[in-house]
């Protein structure tokens, strides 16, 4: 089947529903998700998304981004996401987005490796609020078409160009010819044993990518959570959010005693934790929310404290098992700063682009944040090539 759109995306996560909501509204969108609808990783999310507070925030909130990615960062980008902050969350909240508030000023929680409170969050599934107000605003526009339960194939390259994608599902294959093409496709957890990811995101757009000859970048920049719900069951791990321990939960070895700066950058912890299960000769240390109030629990953490009363365990009143599982991938297909790839027409934004913001290590609550800003980049650039293409008489 062959179809014709002017633009095509790849993924109905955030990355992927914020540049339809920023690209030209009388344009033909085609957007494919390789399982359904709710089945991204941005409804997963946890914590909450970060901001600059105000102009003092800005070089703090710089230097803990550069701090936890090594000083790997690519600085162009850090710059662009911090000083984008404000309005991506204006254009949310313009949206339907709901963030915890307090006298009707938003309430700022702080995860590992923030100097100081900086993240918006709406309980403790702040990437359902945003994703699903996202998808609902979608939903409503006419000019965009969703196929759910297919997979991209391939891209389809004319002279080096990106002209468009292959995909298939139950119904068959299709050749999809488009104007351009935004690849966001998510990450690769579905490649690891114990991940956070969901399974079928098993980084299709890198392979692909590769045998275009598509530049990628830092193939081996992976983050591990250092704390997710210990199980010996099958399938996806659960993420016991970072923004507990940035409340105040700590770790305590098989003896119940601390042996680690709980707010040190993820793979730190993870390094102390891996250590420690080695020492201890265990398979998961012990998460203790002892120090939260109950009253907190219940209303930021309402849905880590009901999974995990269903695996058996009572927060409020007993330490839970957790350890370390593949979370989230910085590297990628390469891009610049308004989300272009090396090939022409083809865009990547969200987990799985790499434009260098979150180096060798992701400090805690940006990717929702990166996501979106590079998203919307992509999408004005792309209006912007439509537009110096209508004023230059081309239609085609």
């Amino acid at each position: 089947m062959e179809i014709h759109t002017d633009v095509v995306i790849v993924g109905t996560g955030v990355a992927g529903l914020f540049s339809v909501l920023n690209l030209p509204a009388d344009k033909k969108i085609l957007m494919i998700t390789k399982s359904d609808l709710e089945s991204s990783d941005s409804f997963l999310a946890q914590g909450g998304i970060c901001v600059q507070r105000d102009d003092t925030d800005y070089d703090s909130y710089f230097e803990d981004t550069m701090k936890a990615g090594h000083y790997e960062n690519r600085k162009e980008s850090v710059d662009i996401m911090i000083r984008s902050s404000r309005e991506i969350i204006k254009d949310l909240v313009g949206y339907g987005v709901e963030f915890e508030t307090q006298d009707g000023e938003f309430l700022y929680t702080r995860e590992g490796a923030h100097s100081k409170p900086r993240i918006l969050f709406h309980e403790d599934i702040t990437g359902k609020e945003i994703t699903s107000k996202l998808l609902a605003q979608v939903k409503r526009l006419e000019n965009v078409t969703i196929y759910e339960y297919t997979t991209m194939t391939d891209i389809i390259e004319d002279e080096g160009r990106c002209v468009g994608i292959l995909a298939e599902n139950e119904q068959g294959e299709y050749q999809i010819y488009a104007d351009y093409t935004i690849l966001a496709s998510g990450g690769i957890g579905g490649r690891y044993q114990h991940s956070t990811n969901f399974p079928h995101l098993t980084g299709d757009a890198l392979e692909i990518s590769k045998k275009h000859g598509i530049r990628l970048e830092h193939l081996d920049y992976v983050q591990i959570h250092p704390t997710t719900l210990y199980s010996t069951k099958p399938g996806r791990r659960f993420l016991i959010s970072e923004s507990v321990r940035g409340e105040g939960a700590v770790l305590y070895n098989k003896n119940k005693e601390r042996f680690v700066n709980e707010l040190l950058p993820r793979d730190v912890v993870t390094q102390a934790i891996r250590e420690q299960m080695k020492k201890d000769g265990t398979e998961y240390v012990w998460l203790s929310m002892e120090h939260i109030p109950t009253e907190t629990i219940l209303k930021h953490f309402p849905n880590i404290y009901q999974h995990c009363l269903e695996e058996g365990y009572d927060v409020t009143k007993e330490y839970i098992p957790v350890v370390p599982a593949q979370h989230y991938f910085m590297g990628g297909i390469w891009v610049d700063s308004d989300s272009r790839t090396s090939m022409e027409q083809l865009y990547a934004v969200g987990e799985t682009s790499c434009n260098g913001v979150h180096g060798a290590n992701r400090l805690a609550s940006n990717s929702l944040l990166e996501s979106l800003v590079f998203a919307k980049r992509a999408a004005k650039k792309i209006g912007q090539a439509y537009a110096a293409r209508e004023s230059e008489g081309i239609t085609a």
